[in-house]
């Protein structure tokens, strides 16, 4: 943003967290949004554009709407999946919704929100020459099989993720001899983290890549939660999907908040289980080892996966998201 020409008030995205980790970054974000707020008060602007994170966003459509500015969603809050509740807010302080799942538009359209389905970034925006290509699985070798680990982006994620993820692939390597593991870092600085947490007598091959590519070279994945499901399957990697979060905090509040009857995103979209998902994950990694063992050595099975996944993805690649989002926005200003 800055390289276009953008002015930066503040950089968050060191800041990234879950809910889980987040209570230490409210002081710094209450200052933030008053800051904002004066911003938008001292000075003329003509449109607000909030990106994900509603937790905060939310607060800052709510002060551009106190200062009389229109105000875009890009990237919809997902309501739909817990906190329901917030819908009247949405309404208030959201002139225009852009989302970027299908289903979502006519979800947010039936509770009275200005709401255009734009296509998915993580996909619309992939290289032509990768996106849609299946896997053949031709020269496919159970015991050679190429397995990427993804343990998400944020420390958090690495930090309860990555060693179980390392305890499965060693599993799966008594069993599957000659198995390489990859695992993709979204920048050096988290490489470093994900090598300096490397357990003994785990092997593996850094990349700091994308997501979408390292999939593209991988036969299976095992994948964090979030949007790197996605970009797998674009790739048509078949994976197991896992995640891990408190069993207080779970039992005590998440299961009467999450509503959806699926977690990742593929399954989302696909309606159904057609990639296995331990979301919650709690501590045994048994379950996931003996899923992960019995797809590895079925290769027609990994073949069916792959296809079905470049299928419910391939629709989300037809519009340019961020072409969209522009026209919607040059329409909004005029």
């Amino acid at each position: 943003m800055a390289a276009a020409g953008c002015k930066l008030l503040q950089i968050t995205a060191d800041r990234a967290s879950m809910a889980y980790n987040s209570i230490k970054h409210i002081t710094h974000f209450y200052k933030l949004i008053k800051r904002i707020s004066h911003f938008l008060q001292s000075n003329k602007v003509d449109l607000v554009i909030v990106c994900d994170s509603p937790s905060f966003n939310f607060h800052v459509a709510k002060a551009a709407k106190k200062a009389g500015i229109t105000t875009l969603f890009y990237v919809a809050p997902q309501l739909w999946a817990w906190g329901g509740w917030r819908i009247h807010k949405l309404r208030k302080y959201c002139d225009k919704l852009c989302c970027i799942l299908p289903f979502e538009q006519k979800w947010f359209r039936q509770r009275g929100v200005d709401t255009t389905f734009v296509g998915n970034p993580l996909v619309g925006n992939l290289k032509a020459d990768l996106c849609g290509l299946k896997k053949g699985y031709t020269k496919y070798e159970s015991q050679k099989a190429r397995i990427a680990l993804m343990p998400g982006s944020r420390a958090a994620e690495v930090e309860s993720l990555w060693q179980p993820m390392q305890q499965i692939a060693k599993r799966i390597k008594q069993k599957y001899s000659d198995a390489m593991f990859i695992t993709v870092a979204v920048d050096p600085q988290r490489q470093r983290l994900l090598k300096a947490t490397q357990i003994p007598g785990f092997e593996c091959d850094y990349s700091v890549d994308i997501v979408h590519e390292t999939a593209m070279c991988s036969d299976f994945a095992i994948v964090a939660s979030g949007s790197a499901t996605l970009e797998a399957a674009a790739a048509g990697c078949p994976m197991v999907v896992m995640y891990q979060i408190s069993r207080i905090l779970w039992y005590l509040v998440g299961r009467w908040l999450v509503r959806p009857k699926y977690f990742s995103l593929v399954n989302l979209l696909a309606d159904r289980e057609l990639v296995p998902e331990f979301v919650p994950y709690f501590s045994s990694i048994e379950p996931i080892v003996q899923t992960v063992e019995e797809l590895l050595r079925d290769k027609d099975k990994l073949i069916d996966i792959s296809r079905e996944l470049i299928d419910i993805t391939e629709p989300l690649a037809k519009k340019k998201a961020s072409e969209e989002v522009t026209k919607i926005v040059i329409e909004m200003l005029n």
